[in-house]
């Protein structure tokens, strides 16, 4: 298995600004306010995955119908502009419910933090509990014509997903480093799970950290066990070491022994 101090160089390597020009996360910056950031690293969050090139560019022409101000357009609540706008699974009546159950957590309280808080304050601590408690808010207020592209982009942890793209959005607003902003105070970096994808998964395999076969919940706690020894306060932040080497060596990937 691959030791603590050489995942650490990794980390060093790959967790820098640079990391971001190429990820979903470099929506963050648009936003003017906390509920404006919140709101386009949830959005972009929902549709990351696929191509990289293909969901920036959804989500550039997305962001581009609210005019530089996402929390006004959410908050305003007409999301005519939407009409038409799909991506693989999710058709415009998917999305635009989405954008419009936003606008009545935005205009009834303080938002994505203020359900985020209140599903871990209730969840004894349990990240799982958590994220069940912000996607069922979702699902109670879905009408009848979301169909499954709506909860393909808001996946039920019940499940057993890794829930992959909520898992990033907190590593987003939890962690303060050189690529995450750290806006929310109410989770510690200690408790959040890592963002697992087809990258992460298989550099973790060939480092000796897994042996699970699945991309599944049970594959996530399994990884969280040695990352937690490595870096108990912190363990998340390895996220990048795996996935971003996984990027850069592709199907090419060779580490032997645990070994790079």
């Amino acid at each position: 298995m691959i030791t603590k101090s050489e995942l650490d160089k990794l980390v060093e390597k790959y967790e820098t600004p640079d990391f971001t020009e190429s990820d979903p996360i470099q929506f963050l910056k648009c936003g003017k306010c906390k509920q404006d950031t919140e709101l386009y690293g949830f959005i972009a969050s929902l549709f990351a995955y696929g191509n990289r090139k293909l969901f920036i560019n959804k989500l550039n022409e997305i962001f581009k119908k609210a005019d530089g101000d996402m929390l006004n357009y959410v908050k305003n609540g007409d999301f005519s502009s939407l009409k038409g706008i799909e991506y693989r699974f999710s058709k415009d009546y998917d999305i635009i419910p989405i954008f419009e159950i936003l606008s009545k957590l935005y205009n009834e309280s303080e938002g994505l933090e203020e359900l985020f808080g209140y599903g871990w304050a209730n969840s004894n601590e349990d990240m799982r509990k958590c994220q069940q408690t912000v996607v069922d808010y979702f699902y109670a207020r879905a009408p009848k014509t979301a169909g499954q592209g709506f909860y393909h982009m808001l996946p039920n942890p019940q499940n057993g997903g890794a829930m992959k793209r909520m898992n990033m959005l907190l590593r987003w607003f939890v962690r303060k480093s050189p690529v995450d902003i750290g806006i929310w105070k109410f989770i510690k970096p200690k408790d959040l799970l890592i963002p697992l994808d087809v990258h992460v998964a298989r550099v973790s395999r060939k480092m000796g950290l897994i042996k699970r076969k699945s991309n599944d919940f049970k594959t996530v706690l399994e990884l969280m066990k040695p990352l937690r020894e490595f870096c108990p306060e912190d363990p998340v932040k390895y996220d990048f070491a795996m996935f971003a080497y996984g990027i850069e060596h592709g199907k090419d990937l060779e580490i032997e022994n645990g070994k790079i």
